[in-house]
């Protein structure tokens, strides 16, 4: 695996560290999913049935869903704004085994990019502290930008342990 990935900085503004460590997971996503054909891409780990290909595409969604959505109440790009979501809640990750890899990787990198306009955006309107636009389901407050970003980071580790298992029984790849 090689994809570049740059270690958080270890002395630097709040803003700074948090974009270094959600750089540095999203990198470490890209990289397990790196190199791998159509068929590894939609391989599972059983008893799960989540595949990085899933992944990949879950991963597009939340930066959509979180940075352009809730952050700006921006509408979902396609694929997602036309899923049907009521016939399956899961959509992302049952229909990513359709795409390929190219896709999959293509979808990742522009929400990346769109996710990174939209913080920055954020971030000039209000710092850390720039309250969503669409509030939270549970509490009916805003979500600040600090609290997306840390939830953000918080959701890539969590499929990064995700993407390791399965990386590793598709080929015996481990490591960062």
């Amino acid at each position: 695996m090689t994809k570049d990935r740059t270690d958080p900085p270890l002395r630097a503004d709040e803003l700074t560290t948090l974009l270094g460590f959600l750089n540095y997971h999203r990198a470490t996503l890209q990289r397990k999913a790196e190199g791998l054909d159509h068929d590894q891409l939609g391989r599972t780990h059983p008893p799960s049935t989540l595949t990085l290909a899933g992944l990949l595409k879950h991963v597009a969604l939340n930066e959509s869903h979180w940075f352009g959505y809730v952050l700006h109440d921006r509408p979902l790009p396609e694929p997602f704004a036309s899923a049907d979501w009521d016939a399956d809640i899961d959509w992302e990750l049952t229909t990513a085994v359709q795409d390929s890899p190219a896709e999959l990787h293509r979808l990742m990198d522009n929400a990346v990019r769109t996710a990174d306009a939209g913080i920055a955006e954020a971030y000039a309107a209000g710092g850390l502290d720039q309250p969503s636009a669409r509030p939270s389901r549970d509490t009916g407050e805003p979500f600040s930008l600090h609290w997306i970003l840390l939830h953000m980071i918080e959701e890539y580790a969590r499929h990064n342990g995700h993407a390791d298992l399965i990386r590793e029984s598709i080929d015996g790849a481990t490591g960062e």
